[in-house]
């Protein structure tokens, strides 16, 4: 995978620091939400479509990647670990590109990395909820 560009800096002209980079690296803690980011985009590659930002066959391409992506993250757990992504989206993104060209930039039109982030973390909230519930209605059924 070719290395990942950092998300912000532009007009600065010198590397961040190590110190600070390792510190503003966010991937080593929102993989997790990585299930949640594919489905979002896949929701959103839909949405697209109706905007005209992509058109079907463009959607089609994404959402067909997106679903190689997840299937691979889900089946192995080292898809993560040569990552060099500072984050989850960056992550997704990333390996979008890699198997759609630059289509799968198109994702990112309209929406911010606050935007994923919040979308995200609530997708994942609600499937955490509802895992515990089963797994607290397993223990109530078991005592």
């Amino acid at each position: 995978m070719p290395d990942s560009k950092n998300l912000w800096g532009g007009r600065f002209k010198d590397k961040s620091d190590p110190t600070f980079a390792a510190f503003n690296n966010s991937f080593r803690f929102d993989w997790r939400l990585f299930e949640a980011d594919v489905v979002a985009s896949i929701a959103y590659s839909r949405a697209l479509v109706g905007a005209g930002v992509l058109t079907g066959q463009e959607s089609a391409a994404v959402n067909s990647a997106l679903e190689k992506i997840l299937t691979a993250g889900r089946d192995n757990l080292e898809y993560f670990s040569e990552a060099s992504a500072e984050d989850v989206h960056s992550f997704v993104e990333s390996r979008l590109v890699e198997l759609t060209g630059d289509v799968g930039r198109k994702l990112h039109t309209g929406r911010s990395r606050n935007d994923q982030v919040a979308t995200d973390f609530r997708l994942w909230m609600r499937q955490s909820s509802d895992d515990l519930s089963n797994q607290l209605r397993e223990t109530q059924s078991s005592l």
